[in-house]
């Protein structure tokens, strides 16, 4: 069955394309008064016809343009701004607003004066930075440089200009200005600054591990989208339950053995930052703790840097970032480093090969190598030991003995299941295997 194509005389069609409504209006009103013509028509008249179109669209389109180009220095001037507020912003990133609040410079020609200002404030040389592309005109960014640089503390008058800037660059405590004084150091790192998980720290005992996630990524009344449930993931994994589940909702901190979904979600950023920071000590009172996981963002993560001092210090201590996508992709690795009481894994870092050699990775004195299609169906893991035999005859902590060959069935979870077997095979021993040789 062919799909109906859409009509271009329509306004709605460009609605759902992500135009304005004024834009949208406008460019069905062109297709309305330049329909195309039958396909029986002399090509002439089919192409003048088209021309004639295209110029009446050129005004539209031109809008569009100017509409997107705003919409973009809108957005960088908004996140320099944000970065100010939350005291991130470098000396650059005030010399671009300020090229904005007092010159009216656009975010081109804004950055220029800030190449220019920082240039004579570390000390630089006196060069324009031609080479960037840009859509303003050439003269128009060196006359922004050479006014950034001049507000900078540059002379180019000077002969000694170079070396005495050079000089007062050394001298100066701080290339912060005064109206923005450096941000206090703490004594521990705050979890927007804690890095994403890993396969390098060491595995630790689920019940000696703590999530902290967002009430937005639990998913309770909706089949369609439990695979992005992180409390649903978190728990499918065995021996989970031990862990320490916290969750951020709207009335708080609560335990995730005491949640129930709400009618309506709230704003849980809103919250009183005493009242939660009392919420989460009691939350977590009475445990102790080897590996932390925090998986919010934005105003719900700036709350928890607020509170960080009831978060207790620990081994491991890693956030969740940027899409959504990424973020599971996380908290599955943070999943991967889990096991049980019973159960024993390696530490250590695994060392990857390069993906154009074919996926492997070493632990110790066993190599573990993704070696092709296996038989049937899924993809074998091949687990080598000294000398690149096969690493049979090991166990686990209780007796069993550990194959060294492994079927995953999807390429995605390569990865995760060779540094998986790699810890097992090294927190295994050798004992059953050299008993079995004995007795042959």
């Amino acid at each position: 069955m062919i799909p109906e194509q859409p009509d271009p005389a329509e306004v709605s069609t460009w609605l759902t394309r992500g135009r304005t409504l004024e834009h949208a209006t406008a460019i069905a009103a062109a297709w309305r008064d330049h329909p195309d013509l039958p396909p029986e028509t002399p090509l002439d008249e089919r192409m003048a016809r088209s021309r004639a179109r295209v110029e009446a669209m050129r005004p539209v389109n031109d809008a569009i343009r100017a509409h997107t180009e705003a919409q973009r220095q809108a957005t960088n001037f908004a996140f320099l701004e944000h970065q100010l507020r939350c005291g991130k912003a470098n000396e650059r990133d005030i010399a671009i607003l300020r090229g904005r609040d007092e010159y009216r410079y656009d975010w081109d020609v804004a950055n220029r004066y800030a190449d220019g200002w920082y240039a004579a404030h570390v000390g630089w040389p006196h060069n324009y930075p031609d080479g960037i592309p840009s859509t303003a005109p050439l003269a128009q960014r060196r006359a922004a440089y050479d006014q950034g640089f001049t507000d900078g503390g540059g002379d180019r008058t000077d002969l000694f200009d170079a070396a005495r800037r050079s000089n007062l660059a050394h001298l100066r405590q701080s290339n912060m200005p005064l109206a923005v004084p450096p941000a206090p150091k703490t004594a521990r790192p705050l979890p927007s600054n804690w890095p994403k998980p890993s396969d390098e720290p060491r595995p630790a005992r689920w019940s000696r591990r703590l999530a902290i996630i967002s009430e937005r990524d639990v998913v309770a009344d909706d089949p369609a989208r439990f695979a992005w449930c992180f409390l649903r993931l978190i728990r499918a994994r065995a021996g989970a339950a031990e862990a320490m589940i916290v969750i951020l909702t709207s009335a708080g901190f609560v335990n995730a053995a005491d949640y129930a979904p709400p009618v309506d979600r709230g704003d849980a950023a809103r919250l009183n930052r005493n009242v939660a920071g009392q919420q989460l000590r009691t939350v977590l009172s009475g445990r102790e703790f080897d590996d932390v996981l925090v998986a919010l963002q934005d105003d719900e993560l700036r709350l928890l840097d607020a509170i960080s001092d009831v978060i207790p210090l620990c081994r491991t201590m890693e956030r969740t970032r940027n899409t959504k996508l990424q973020q599971r992709t996380h908290l599955r690795t943070w999943l991967d480093r889990g096991y049980n009481a019973d159960e024993n894994m390696a530490a250590g870092h695994i060392r990857w090969s390069k993906a154009i050699n074919g996926l492997s990775g070493k632990l110790g004195e066993f190599t573990a190598r993704h070696v092709g299609p296996a038989r049937g169906r899924g993809h074998l893991i091949r687990v080598e030991a000294h000398g690149g035999r096969l690493a049979s005859g090991y166990a686990a902590a209780d007796g069993s003995i550990l194959p060294p060959e492994v079927v995953v069935s999807s390429k995605a979870r390569l990865r995760s299941e060779i540094a998986s077997t790699l810890r097992a095979f090294g927190a295994s021993t050798p004992l059953m295997g050299t008993v079995t040789r004995h007795a042959a």
